[in-house]
């Protein structure tokens, strides 16, 4: 059993750097392929989402307004594979105004971030992301 968990749990981790790779290449269609269909998606601060489409159409809202990169990613998984957590910095730079933010300016920012993931059937099926927004607000307001 300690083999196979030890699979299962080297497989989340794997999952979840597959995500982060193709989120670091602007491959959003990649990052689609590795989520379930019903995936739940936790903004930060923010709303619940479900579906790829959701999900879709925010990445779409995100990417009109920022480019970004993650660096320094730490990725740990539970020995059943099915949950995991990551730790990143991202690197990015605010493009064009989003909704209730400060206006873009072409602004740069370096902001540690996180996020919890749940696994099943070899596919992501909750992603929930976490950073500090008021930090961000004072990195691109000043």
């Amino acid at each position: 059993m300690r083999i196979d968990g030890t699979r299962r749990q080297d497989r989340a981790t794997e999952l979840v750097l597959a995500y982060y790779a193709a989120f670091n290449r602007g491959d959003r269609q990649a990052m689609l392929a590795l989520l379930a269909d019903d995936v739940v998606h936790d903004l930060n601060q923010g709303a619940r989402e479900s579906g790829k489409p959701a999900f879709a159409a925010f990445m779409q809202r995100m990417d009109a307004s920022y480019r970004e990169r993650l660096e320094d990613i730490v990725v740990l998984a539970s020995p059943d594979g099915e949950r995991a957590a990551a730790e990143y910095v991202v690197h990015g730079q605010y493009l064009k105004d989003d909704e209730g933010l400060p206006p873009a300016r072409g602004q740069e920012y370096v902001l540690p971030g996180g996020a919890f993931f749940d696994i099943r059937g070899e596919r992501i099926a909750r992603v929930s992301n976490y950073y500090n927004l008021q930090d961000w607000i004072a990195q691109v307001s000043g």
